[in-house]
């Protein structure tokens, strides 16, 4: 494997909107962000992941754009944007922005011009089709809930949309937008920002022949999932990208991709891939129903375990993962992850140990590190998120009851994660002096950071020791290069993996998500406990058996250096 610059790097990823508030609008910003730069650097992160600050009218959250080169007024200025460039650098961090161009928003420039002249150059900019007797040209439904077809006002044409219909998708045909679009990544990369995490990047190859499937469920139409699978040549966009953007700054690309084929695994992330790495949803998929959170899976410590297991031993064959718990999209990692009896602070630090020392790059979210949890809300009204509302029509439809749709969002809600950051437990969580854009939950009284922060058995200390172990000048190596071994796969209560160099250093990591005690045989025995969620320092010898053994109680996790 050819090493990197960012092998070794811990990312996380900040919500800007939900942050810190400086100037009491109750919406974060930017200066929000520059006044706890010292916060992240001491918990050991070395890039920043910033979610769309860009112009946008905020239908999705700021996934559509309107003016890719300013910031929103909502985070601050340019200057405000410069300024926390040059305070990452002092401190030797890295930004990387999010880069949204599958589509853009409807008030965008492009599109607004291709209103006006629907048959001119920035129509050509757009997937404008003629629709096929007087109706939609296909049943395609979106990613939000409905067709993807929307008129084009005045014309017997619609345009194309994937997510809301406020986010028209770009036409990546069109080869004077794919330039306008390098011309733009180039802009940012020149700036100084270090690279970018590519939002919904696979479905920007669309097939043009617009087919119609066989509908998959009661509203007569087909997910456009199914022409996304379908579809062939995606990577030669991902190359021409590559080639005349990123891989002339060296820049740090991280992929949100679903629905990729399976042979195209080294293409994507191997030596010479499209991108750096990508994100491994494989666990989070794996809760998915078929057709909606109402059906979505309860979880599963044994299939969740494995599927990770598998998906470790097919990556480090090919690239490098990012691995996450949780981001903007999912629910809580503490409220998604674990058994009912880990919901505590043991659990989480047992959570994130299995997790911030897998092969890959880890990325933490914003509050994960003092473990936050879902939100529950009392009425759908409550909701913002575009998707959360959606889904509960959805459950309706099938079904269900007021109930359960809600306890349906309250379990996978974006929301949940998009809460304002929980600082403090004084007002609004430290968040804001202001109105909250979104309520906050009502659990910051007793999670925050101010608490964790004075406690040195707190979740929040935990998560410094476990980004200081990974980058201790004695295991580094082994904890960013070293093979991935899964090891007590036969018990179904057990977490269990090793971290293996070149060299030979074996770094064990065990962790026991059952109720009762688990005892792991040691064999060559352990020369000493680098990191314990229950602080012990040592670990347990059999009398008669000189391997010696670990006892892990319940939530108990370990690292060890093994002989």
């Amino acid at each position: 494997m050819k090493k990197k610059w960012w092998h070794d790097k811990i990312a996380y990823q900040i919500y800007p909107k939900s942050f810190l508030d400086t100037n009491g609008d109750g919406i974060g910003d930017l200066r929000g962000v520059i006044t706890k730069l010292d916060y992240l650097k001491e918990l050991g992160i070395d890039i920043i992941w910033l979610s769309p600050i860009y112009q946008s009218p905020f239908v999705d959250q700021g996934y559509d754009i309107s003016d890719y080169y300013n910031i929103g007024e909502e985070f601050g200025t340019m200057k405000d944007f410069d300024e926390l460039l040059a305070e990452t650098k002092k401190r030797d961090m890295y930004v990387v922005m999010d880069l949204v161009v599958n589509h853009c928003s409807d008030k965008h420039e492009w599109f607004q011009k291709a209103l006006k002249d629907p048959y001119g150059k920035y129509a050509g900019y757009f997937h404008f089709v003629k629709g096929k007797d007087g109706r939609v040209p296909n049943n395609w439904r979106s990613y939000f809930g409905g067709s993807v077809w929307e008129p084009v006002p005045g014309t017997d044409m619609y345009y194309l949309h994937f997510f809301a219909k406020e986010q028209p998708d770009l036409n990546w045909e069109n080869q004077e937008l794919r330039q306008e679009i390098y011309k733009m990544i180039n802009w940012w990369l020149e700036k100084g920002i270090a690279g970018f995490r590519i939002d919904a990047i696979i479905n920007i190859k669309k097939d043009l022949r617009f087919p119609s499937f066989e509908p998959d469920g009661p509203d007569g139409l087909a997910s456009c999932i199914k022409m996304v699978e379908e579809v062939g040549g995606v990577g030669d966009y991902f190359e021409d990208i590559k080639r005349n953007t990123f891989a002339k700054y060296d820049a740090f690309t991280v992929a949100e991709v679903f629905n990729m084929k399976e042979d195209e695994l080294t293409e994507f992330i191997g030596d010479d891939g499209h991108f750096s790495t990508m994100f491994d949803f494989s666990a989070h998929t794996l809760m998915q129903g078929e057709k909606g959170w109402y059906e979505n899976k309860t979880f599963d410590f044994k299939g969740w375990r494995d599927t990770i297991f598998a998906s470790q031993l097919q990556l480090q064959k090919v690239g490098f993962a990012a691995n996450i718990i949780e981001n903007h999209d999912e629910p809580r990692g503490a409220s998604r992850f674990l058994p009912e009896h880990a919901r505590n602070e043991a659990g989480k630090k047992m959570l994130a140990t299995t997790s911030l020392l897998l092969y890959g790059i880890p990325f933490i979210y914003q509050g994960q590190e003092i473990g936050m949890t879902n939100c529950r809300r009392e009425d759908i009204s409550e909701y913002d998120d575009i998707s959360t509302k959606d889904q509960y029509r959805e459950a309706l439809v099938a079904g269900c009851t007021k109930e359960r749709a809600m306890e349906v969002c309250f379990e996978n809600s974006r929301d949940n994660a998009r809460t304002p950051m929980q600082w403090s437990s004084g007002r609004n969580a430290g968040f804001t002096e202001g109105e909250p854009w979104l309520a906050l939950n009502s659990n910051y009284r007793e999670i925050n950071v101010e608490e964790q922060a004075g406690r040195s058995d707190s979740l929040l200390s935990y998560y410094k020791a476990l980004t200081a172990l990974k980058k201790h000048p004695e295991y580094k190596e082994t904890l960013t290069y070293g093979r991935f071994a899964p090891d007590y796969e036969e018990n179904g209560d057990v977490f269990a993996f090793h971290r293996i160099s070149e060299a030979g250093q074996d770094v064990f990591v065990a962790a026991n998500y059952g109720k009762e005690p688990q005892t792991l045989m040691l064999a060559g025995g352990c020369e000493k406990v680098l990191l314990s969620n229950m602080g012990k320092e040592t670990v347990k010898k059999e009398e008669t058996d000189c391997s010696g053994c670990l006892t892990l109680d319940s939530c108990e996790a370990a690292v060890l250096l093994l002989r």
